[in-house]
């Protein structure tokens, strides 16, 4: 179970990456301000709820290997990994709103000019 989980987690990693080039490609692209970035968050719920799932997974498969009983496994890593994806998902979204706003631009962390 726990490489299943950390499979289904990459696997959905590489989808979600995926779609967020996609994305961001026809942002640049059409230059239209109807895009909504909501819409674009749409697009990747499916492939983040994989990564959780698989997140979910591959934590309490992890903890029951080191003797955790499986019912203190799932009570452990479910909350923990819901947590933390959640965090993720609301950073996610702030930065595709940032980004959409000001510009890819923007995020260059490289100059602070």
């Amino acid at each position: 179970l726990l490489i299943v989980g950390f499979l289904i987690a990459l696997t959905s990693g590489l989808a979600l990456s995926g779609t967020l080039k996609v994305i961001v490609q026809n942002w640049s692209s059409e230059r239209a301000e109807n895009t909504q970035p909501r819409s674009s968050l749409k697009q990747l719920l499916v492939p983040f709820i994989g990564i959780t799932g698989g997140t979910c997974l591959f934590m309490s498969s992890g903890l029951e290997i080191f003797g955790f009983p499986s019912s203190l496994a799932l009570g452990v890593g479910l909350p923990i990994s819901l947590f933390t994806c959640l965090l993720v998902w609301l950073q996610l979204g702030s930065m595709m709103t940032f980004i959409q706003r000001e510009g890819m631009q923007s995020l260059d962390l490289d100059s602070f000019s």
